[in-house]
C-alpha cells in the first residue's frame, strides 16, 4: 500500500455507510444482523480517521427515507443506535472526539434523542475529532429548511435579498459550523449520492468502493484518502493555474 501524505489528508471525510443488507443476506441472515456488523465498521473507521489526522468525520446512519423501510428494521435500528451511543461514549470520551447530529431530530424516538444528546453534552468539550451523525437527514429537507430561515428573516426585515449569497447560505445549513467535506466515500459498489450533502459536496472528491460496509476497514479508508491525495483539485481553475499557486 502506498504511503499516506499526512500533510494532506482531508479535514473532513464524510462516508455513505452503504451495504448491511446485503451483507446479512450473502450470511442468509436477517437485515439487522448487518447493521449489527456495520457497528464493527464504524468502531474501525472513526478509529482510524482519528489516527490519520481527520478534523472531521460524517457518517449517514440514517436517512429520512429509511423510515419507510418495515417497521421491525426501523425499530430494530433505533435499538441499535441507543445502544451503541450508550457503549460507545466512553470511547469517545477517551480518545477525545466531540459527537455531533445532523437532520431532522425532532422525528426521532425520545429514548433515542435523550441518549444522544447525553452523549453530546459529555464529549462537547472534546476537540481531536468531529464525529457527525446525520440522522433522520435529508439533503433535500436541509435546504428547504435553510430556505425557510432565510426568507422568514427576509419577511421580519432582518435581511434584504440582496444579502443573500452562498456564504449565507451554508450558515443556514445544519452544517455550519462544519467545514465541507473534502471527500465523499461510498461504500457498496453502488454509485448515487442518496440525498447526502447536496449542497456541502459541490466541490468534494467522490470515491466509491465494492466492500461492503460491514466489511469497511482502516485500510479502506486509507485507500481512500490515498486515491483522493493522487488527485488534482482545480475548483473550476486550470491545472496552470494550480501550478503557479503553489510555485
Amino acid at each position: 500500500m502506498a504511503t499516506i501524505n499526512k500533510q494532506r489528508v482531508p479535514k473532513h471525510i464524510a462516508i455513505i455507510m452503504d451495504g448491511n443488507g446485503r451483507w446479512a443476506k450473502k450470511q442468509s441472515k436477517l437485515r439487522i444482523f448487518g447493521h449489527h456488523g456495520g457497528v464493527k465498521a464504524v468502531r474501525d473507521t472513526v478509529e482510524g480517521a482519528a489516527e490519520l489526522g481527520v478534523k472531521y468525520l460524517t457518517l449517514y446512519a440514517f436517512s429520512t427515507e429509511n423510515w419507510n423501510r418495515p417497521q421491525k428494521e426501523v425499530n430494530a435500528l433505533m435499538e441499535l443506535l441507543v445502544n451503541t451511543i450508550v457503549k460507545e461514549t466512553e470511547t469517545l470520551e477517551k480518545n477525545k472526539i466531540r459527537l455531533q447530529v445532523i437532520g431532522n431530530l425532532n422525528s426521532l424516538p425520545k429514548n433515542c434523542l435523550d441518549k444522544l444528546q447525553l452523549s453530546i453534552n459529555t464529549t462537547k468539550d472534546n476537540h481531536q475529532m468531529t464525529l457527525v451523525l446525520a440522522l433522520s437527514y435529508s439533503a433535500k429537507w436541509e435546504i428547504i429548511e435553510a430556505t425557510k430561515k432565510i426568507a422568514k428573516e427576509v419577511r421580519d426585515n432582518n435581511l434584504s435579498i440582496e444579502e443573500i449569497d452562498e456564504h449565507l447560505f451554508s450558515s443556514s445549513l445544519s452544517t455550519h459550523n462544519i467545514p465541507d467535506p473534502e471527500l465523499l466515500i461510498r461504500s457498496s459498489g453502488e454509485y448515487r449520492i442518496s440525498n447526502f450533502l447536496l449542497w456541502q459536496i459541490a466541490y468534494s472528491e467522490l470515491y466509491f468502493t465494492d466492500v461492503l460496509w460491514p466489511d469497511f476497514r482502516k485500510e479502506n479508508l486509507k485507500l481512500a484518502i490515498i486515491d483522493y491525495q493522487k488527485r488534482e483539485r482545480r475548483f473550476g481553475k486550470t491545472s496552470e493555474q494550480i501550478e503557479s499557486e503553489h510555485a
